[in-house]
């Protein structure tokens, strides 16, 4: 009886898996035709044309009329994802801004509403009120949003969040602690969608691993107000035990440095990121974006007290980057965030300690890159997370 059952399940568990082995491949890859895929997949014609067929009746997929190009042979339909009937609501909370965005299967970015944040407004309440007001700001006020019918919320939140997505273990800047983040926004949005919540830095290098850089080995860090970070390994994501691994921020490099959120001394993030940067510049660190856009105007005139912080800034960049490129052998470092867009004045500076501190018995040469998504590579970390459920099952569609 018990092989009976089994034999039954193993069909349609085979059949999903194969779905969601196209609906990937067309989603990394872009459009293919039949044939692309079939050697894409390993699987045959035949099953290639009825997984395709069911990805389009699903919503999830577009077949077009082929373009002939001179070879001999029938030409074969190309497929691509299809952008117009599925999405899902983003979500990218900073202390010094909040981003919501519609995003299409496809990847396109619909719609979105970035607004500055006073420090002020980060209470739990707050915070969740202010995604209902751009949620509804967007139309996103039923599942249905344009046509497009929304099947989840992501969330990207700047601290740790346990395993299962759903609670906010600790954002130090912040100051939350055991929040129960999904359940409280999936009751003020009242979509009757599900929520899932990730760490801001583990998104973007989702988004930047997946669909940006494609790297199977990489580190990403991304900052801002506080530092994170996330180390792709064989293409997987490095959790830990927890699920806290890539607090970047909180690796101690100056014992006689500034107290850090976390209450320890002389982390990294009190050397880098936006804090330690307009504090070198005179400026105040609890400016936000506001003071942090003064200050590149200022490089931009060639004020030397500003040209310097970044020089610093870069120093301290090029330290810690170090001791990540030894201790994970990446093919590559991604900067996310603010410290993708100083890079290109912190690169001379960061370089420098980066040739200092390797080990110089090895040739090897780890290139330091901004993020392909640029300053949304979160957000469209967050719409992948959100995406989940349905790529690993599209017959849910």
């Amino acid at each position: 009886m018990v092989h009976g059952v089994l034999a039954a399940v193993r069909p349609q568990t085979v059949r999903q898996a194969n779905l969601s082995m196209v609906l990937d491949q067309l989603r990394r890859r872009g459009p293919q035709s039949r044939s692309a895929l079939v050697e894409a997949t390993g699987l045959t014609r035949t099953a290639i044309g009825g997984l395709v067929a069911e990805l389009v009746e699903l919503g999830l997929v577009v077949e077009e009329a082929p373009q002939r190009d001179g070879t001999p042979g029938r030409p074969s339909p190309v497929a691509r994802v299809d952008g117009e009937h599925v999405g899902v609501l983003a979500v990218e909370i900073g202390v010094d801004e909040l981003t919501v965005g519609v995003v299409a299967l496809d990847g396109t970015v619909v719609r979105k509403r970035r607004v500055a944040r006073l420090r002020d407004r980060i209470s739990l309440p707050e915070v969740v009120a202010d995604i209902v007001a751009s949620a509804d700001e967007l139309g996103c006020r039923e599942p249905v949003t344009d046509g497009r019918r929304l099947v989840g919320i992501g969330v990207a939140v700047p601290g740790l969040v346990r395993s299962e997505g759903l609670v906010v273990a600790v954002a130090p800047n912040m100051r939350w602690f055991e929040v129960d983040f999904a359940r409280r926004l999936q009751t003020a949005l009242a979509l009757a969608l599900p929520v899932v919540v990730g760490n801001d830095a583990d998104l973007g290098a989702l988004a930047e691993a997946t669909f940006g850089v494609r790297a199977d080995h990489m580190v990403f860090v991304s900052g801002e107000v506080g530092v994170g970070g996330s180390v792709i390994a064989g293409g997987a994501k490095i959790s830990g035990r927890n699920g806290f691994a890539g607090e970047f921020g909180h690796m101690p490099v100056n014992p006689s440095g500034h107290r850090c959120s976390c209450g320890s001394i002389g982390c990294w993030e009190t050397e880098v990121g936006e804090r330690a940067l307009l504090r070198r510049a005179g400026l105040d660190v609890d400016g936000g974006v506001p003071a942090v856009d003064e200050l590149m105007e200022r490089v931009d005139a060639g004020d030397r007290v500003a040209l310097a912080a970044l020089e610093e800034e870069g120093r301290w960049l090029g330290i810690g980057i170090a001791g990540l490129v030894n201790a994970f052998d990446p093919d590559v470092v991604v900067l996310g965030a603010l410290l993708d867009r100083i890079l290109p004045h912190v690169r001379a500076s960061m370089e420098a300690e980066l040739a200092e501190r390797g080990i110089h018995s090895l040739e090897r040469s780890v290139p330091v890159v901004g993020a392909a998504f640029g300053r949304d590579a979160t957000l469209m970390g967050a719409a992948e997370l959100a995406f989940g459920p349905l790529l690993a099952d599209p017959a849910t569609a």
